[in-house]
């Protein structure tokens, strides 16, 4: 995987408790660091990881409705027995199946959300497609992403009661879904921009990022995560 609102402090964590209920309200004050992986990481160092204050990783379990990743297991218990929180993410290849097919592919296969404390909600990893996937948007249109989206969250939702993540970049979010609202009191964001200045603009009426990706570079392995909020909230992320 590669890759605030302007107002005060006050009135942004005003808007995160008022206008985005059921987004895993955060305060912008205390970060967590973290990171994701792939098979792209086949060795990762997760104690070194956590020893350096890393408390969170997301792993890569699933692309469209065919792949498996093959290390997603070695890297899941290699995250848990170090004693991070975990979760998986879900490529998205949206023209090539349902967002329902491809939520419950995901699921099958290790995408899933249990109420033990230490399993973040799965991920929906959504990127710019290739020439041969129809392009930036896969071949959909804004609508058809904003409803191929919905599709995904909606079933994930119905079968874990938990909603999932969304990663994104500001510009494919508003290329692609015409810079969509339809998500942003549901889906907690993950915002991807490899910058030292900060996540940037934040798309799609989020009043903040959950989770802001901001290089493809960690240390110990991985892309380099920036919880933004306590550890306490971040455990809340975890417990639903």
């Amino acid at each position: 995987m590669k890759l605030t609102s302007a107002f005060a402090l006050a009135a942004l964590c005003q808007a995160a408790a008022l206008a985005a209920p059921h987004v895993d309200q955060i305060e912008k004050r205390d970060t967590v660091k973290g990171f994701d992986i792939s098979h792209y990481q086949p060795t990762v160092n997760y104690q070194g990881a956590y020893n350096s204050g890393a408390r969170f990783v997301i792993v890569k379990a699933t692309e469209g409705t065919t792949y498996t990743d093959p290390t997603f297991s070695q890297h899941y218990n290699g995250a848990t027995s170090a004693g991070l929180l975990r979760g998986g993410y879900h490529f998205a290849r949206p023209g090539s199946s349902s967002g329902a097919a491809q939520a419950t592919y995901f699921l099958a296969h290790g995408g899933g959300w249990s109420g033990d404390g230490r399993t973040l909600p799965g991920m929906l990893d959504l990127e710019y497609g290739t020439a041969s996937q129809g392009g930036t948007c896969h071949g959909l249109s804004a609508s058809g992403m904003v409803s191929w989206i919905t599709d995904f969250v909606n079933t994930y939702q119905s079968k874990t009661s938990r909603w999932p993540m969304i990663y994104t970049t500001n510009d494919w979010w508003v290329t692609c879904t015409g810079n969509s609202k339809a998500f942003n009191t549901k889906s907690p964001l993950v915002l991807a921009r490899y910058s030292t200045a900060g996540p940037g603009a934040v798309p799609g009426g989020w009043p903040f990022q959950t989770i802001w990706q901001n290089s493809d570079a960690y240390a110990y392995g991985g892309d380099s995560d920036i919880f933004n909020g306590a550890l306490t909230n971040l455990k809340k992320l975890a417990t639903g």
